[in-house]
C-alpha cells in the first residue's frame, strides 16, 4: 500500500483570467489559483485519491495563498517550497474571438523554475503509484534537473510515469528546446495526454491516427495515448484498440483546466485499473467521465478551486447518455 496515488511537479502558479470590464472600462482580472499539474491533482482529490505535490513558489502573498489553495483542497503540500528571492510565476489568460485562450506569462524567471534536486523529496515519489509531470518544469534549470530526478526516482521504484506536454511555446528560449524536452518526456512516460494541437505541432501530422502512428513509432514504450480534441471530445490508443468518445453539450465560458480534468480522469481510471487489459467499453466508459468532468470545467472560471465533485460528473453522464 503506497502512500499516495499520485504525486506530482511542476508550477503553482496564478491565473489572471478576464472577469468583466471596470466602470472605467479597463479589463478585470481574477486571481485563480492554478498550474497543470496541482490542477489534476486537485481533480484526483475530487474522486477520492490521495495525492501529494512537489514544487516552489514565491514567499510573498501570491506563492502563500497558492499553497494554502492547494492545501485547502486536500493535497499534501509538505513538497512545497517557497523561495525569498523570486517571485511566483504569474499568468494573465485572455481569450480569443474563436474561443481558444492566450496567454501572456510573468516568469523570467518564476519561483516554479528554481527547485533544486537537492530540495527533491525522492521518498515522496517512491511513496506513489503514479508520478505525474509536464514539460513547464523543464523549460530551463534547476527544474529541469529536479524533474529528470524524479522520473528516474520512479522509473526506479518501479512507478507509472504519466506525461502532459503542456506546450506553452512563449515560455521556451527556442522552439526546438520545447521539442527536445518534450520528446524526453514522452521517452519516459506510461500515460501521455496530449492535445490536437500539440500533436499536430510534435509530429507535422493533420490526420491524428496518422500522428499516433508517429508517437509509437518514435516511441514504442508507452502503453496508453490519449487525445484531447476539445468540442470533437478524445481518443484512447491503448493495446492496439483505438476508441473515440464525443464531448459534453455545456455552455462553456472559459477552457482553462479543461485538458488537466481530463488527465486527471483518465489517471484516476487507470489507478482502479491499471495498464493492462482493457476492453473497447472499458476505455469507452474512461474516455466518457474524463469529457464529461472536462466539460464540467468548462462552465467555470479557474480551475484548481472549481473541480466537479463525482457526482455532478455522473449527473451530466446520466443526462447525457
Amino acid at each position: 500500500m503506497k502512500k499516495y496515488d499520485v504525486t506530482a511537479l511542476g508550477e503553482l502558479l496564478v491565473d489572471f483570467t478576464e472577469n468583466g470590464i471596470s466602470e472605467q472600462g479597463n479589463a478585470l482580472f481574477e486571481a485563480n489559483p492554478g498550474g497543470a499539474p496541482c490542477n489534476v491533482l486537485s481533480m484526483l482529490q475530487k474522486l477520492g485519491k490521495r495525492t501529494a505535490f512537489i514544487g516552489k513558489v514565491g514567499q510573498d502573498a501570491f506563492g502563500l495563498r497558492l499553497k494554502q489553495a492547494a492545501a485547502e483542497q486536500g493535497i499534501d503540500v509538505e513538497g512545497v517550497f517557497l523561495d525569498q528571492n523570486v517571485p511566483t510565476t504569474l499568468a494573465l489568460v485572455s481569450k480569443l474571438p474563436d474561443g481558444d485562450r492566450d496567454f501572456s506569462f510573468y516568469r523570467s524567471p518564476g519561483a516554479d523554475m528554481m527547485l533544486r534536486t537537492e530540495e527533491l523529496d525522492r521518498e515522496k515519489v517512491k511513496s506513489s503509484r503514479i508520478f505525474h509531470f509536464g514539460s513547464l518544469s523543464m523549460t530551463g534549470e534547476p527544474v529541469r534537473s529536479a524533474t529528470r530526478e524524479a522520473v528516474r526516482a520512479a522509473e526506479d521504484a518501479g512507478v507509472i510515469r504519466s506525461f502532459d506536454p503542456n506546450l506553452r511555446l512563449p515560455l521556451w528560449p527556442f522552439e526546438e528546446a520545447a521539442r527536445e524536452q518534450i520528446s524526453w518526456g514522452m521517452a519516459h512516460c506510461d500515460v501521455l495526454k496530449i492535445s490536437d494541437n500539440e500533436i499536430r505541432w510534435f509530429t507535422g501530422c493533420e490526420d491524428f491516427d496518422e500522428g499516433v502512428r508517429t508517437l509509437k513509432t518514435a516511441y514504442p514504450g508507452i502503453p496508453m495515448i490519449c487525445l484531447s480534441m476539445g468540442a470533437d471530445g478524445s481518443r484512447v490508443y491503448c493495446e492496439g484498440k483505438q476508441v473515440q468518445a464525443g464531448a459534453f453539450k455545456t455552455r462553456a465560458i472559459e477552457t482553462t483546466g479543461a485538458g488537466d480534468t481530463f488527465c486527471a480522469c483518465v489517471l484516476n481510471t487507470v489507478l482502479d485499473h491499471g495498464l493492462e487489459g482493457w476492453t473497447e467499453e472499458e476505455l469507452k466508459n474512461m474516455l466518457r467521465f474524463a469529457n464529461a468532468a472536462a466539460s464540467i470545467v468548462t462552465t467555470r472560471k479557474g480551475a484548481l478551486r472549481v473541480m466537479p465533485e463525482e457526482e455532478e460528473v455522473r449527473k451530466l453522464l446520466r443526462e447525457q447518455n
